[in-house]
């Protein structure tokens, strides 16, 4: 059953993360979509759990009361809290990704280059993204750690990524240090791709950080394909590099 709870005292979208956290640490809870905007939180529960737990993992710092009894909603209130479709989420992310093929195809055309079209395409990726997750650097590391192995080791790792990733978009277009710049590319895009598949594996219902936190992206298969992209990409590159 879903259900929809208003949440008082959350002032940004790294508190939206961490409650989002919290909730679904839950015994019971299996979905939480938090909405910073209307306050809100649509809590999807497979076994009956009382608002004082859930008040109870939310610590003091956030407030936590129904909105909808806990009885089954009518057809009516199911259809008005339905999730959309993965398409319609990620619209967003697609029109990104086409945007970026279209510039790296655009910026080489005339004097056709594989190797330049994929080392533009890894730079303006990394500059567009960091500049979503620099939107909001407070919030970025709360949603990130949710995921990656290394930012929930290592919190710190959370507030340098979208830097890391700002300075590899510049070393690709610049083709500055491009070795170096594929080889931090498979790694760290390797350790993010670990945690997302583990995400996928256990089925959970977490936002992606890939755009920070100013879009709300759902965490699906196509994160997975666009961190996949990157990875062939530097794999390829860096052969390539290593042979000449």
């Amino acid at each position: 059953m879903k259900y929809i709870y208003i949440i008082d005292g959350m002032t940004c979208g790294g508190c939206v993360a961490s409650v989002t956290k919290k909730l679904l640490d839950v015994k019971g809870v299996s979905n939480a979509e938090v909405q910073l905007e209307t306050s809100e939180a649509q809590i999807k529960i497979d076994d009956f759990v009382d608002v004082s737990v859930l008040q109870s993992a939310l610590g003091t710092k956030y407030t936590i009361q129904e909105k909808t009894k806990n009885f089954p909603p009518s057809e009516r209130l199911l259809k008005s809290i339905e999730n959309p479709s993965k398409l319609k989420q990620l619209k967003p992310l697609l029109l990104i990704f086409l945007y970026l093929f279209s510039a790296a195809f655009l910026l080489n055309f005339k004097e056709w280059n594989v190797t330049n079209a994929m080392l533009d395409f890894m730079g303006l990726f990394y500059i567009v993204f960091s500049f979503f997750k620099l939107l909001d650097l407070k919030g970025f590391p709360e949603s990130f750690k949710m995921y990656d192995p290394l930012a929930k080791l290592i919190p710190a790792y959370g507030w340098v990524y979208p830097f890391i990733e700002l300075a590899l978009g510049l070393f690709f277009l610049m083709r500055f240090q491009i070795p170096v710049a594929l080889g931090v590319t498979i790694v760290i895009l390797g350790i993010t791709t670990i945690g997302v598949i583990k995400t996928l594996l256990d089925k959970k219902s977490i936002r992606c950080a890939c755009l920070g936190t100013a879009l709300k992206l759902p965490m699906t298969e196509a994160t997975f394909i666009e961190n996949a992209i990157m990875l062939v990409m530097a794999v390829v590159m860096l052969v390539k590099y290593v042979n000449l």
